[in-house]
């Protein structure tokens, strides 16, 4: 498989599963209505595991115009690939959405509240406060970056130059990680951690015949975007000087 394709279906499947699990959860009339914030975590984690099954083989299953730029800035993926894989990625986050909007419309038609059908495409925070939103997003990722370095060097930092992602971690301990994130780091914004993952379904958001939705929240957009790319090159930062 070319690997922007697997970059593109890996995310896609990711967002399906991820975004679904959070539609299953909280729209009118599913059966797992009302199931909670563990069921939400655990089912983006386990979204991510099958991302990475399907992707790792291929690309290194980034999944995540983050991941990718970490990487790079580490100096171990190639700076004209960046654009190549996060348009893949944004384009199966889209896609993703896509068909998380097809196979919930009946429950998205149910559900009046446009608050909750929104946070079926794209995160928003608790409590707003954008310095603190910024840096909820900047820590997340920071905490998946430092740790896909340290695992995959061994802990010695800077020494092998062989390219990684996500996948050379392995699907189990990568979808441990997220869950961690999720448990520990997830209430104040829903840890997008990837831009992707809420410009994507956001885009999606804005531009389907969604019925009852609200405004797309473009005022916090940047936030989800700009924070996990920030907490990317930091935890490249400090990987390079380790």
């Amino acid at each position: 498989m070319h690997p922007l394709i697997a970059e593109f279906l890996g995310t896609m499947l990711m967002i399906l599963l991820g975004n679904g699990v959070v539609a299953n959860v909280i729209l009118n009339k599913t059966k797992g209505h009302g199931g909670g914030w563990i069921v939400i975590t655990t089912g983006w984690a386990l979204a991510v595991f099958v991302g990475v099954v399907v992707a790792g083989p291929y690309s290194g299953a980034h999944l995540n115009p983050a991941v990718t730029l970490a990487l790079t800035l580490a100096g171990r993926f190639e700076w004209a690939q960046l654009p190549l894989f996060a348009g893949a990625q944004l384009l199966g986050a889209m896609a993703g959405s896509l068909l998380v909007w097809i196979h919930y419309k009946d429950h998205l038609d149910d559900t009046a509240d446009p608050g909750l059908i929104q946070a079926c495409y794209c995160t928003a925070p608790a409590i707003r406060n954008n310095a603190r939103n910024l840096t909820s997003e900047i820590v997340g990722t920071f905490v998946l970056l430092f740790t896909i370095f340290y695992i995959v060097s061994n802990g010695e930092f800077g020494k092998e130059k062989t390219p990684i992602g996500m996948g050379s971690l392995g699907a189990v301990p990568v979808s441990l990680l997220v869950l961690a994130i999720g448990l520990s780091l997830g209430g104040t914004t829903g840890y997008a951690i990837n831009p992707v993952r809420d410009l994507g379904p956001r885009i999606m958001h804005a531009i389907l015949p969604v019925k009852g939705k609200g405004g797309n929240g473009w005022d916090y957009a940047w936030i989800p975007v700009l924070g996990p790319l920030a907490g990317a090159a930091i935890a490249a930062g400090v990987f390079l000087c380790m």
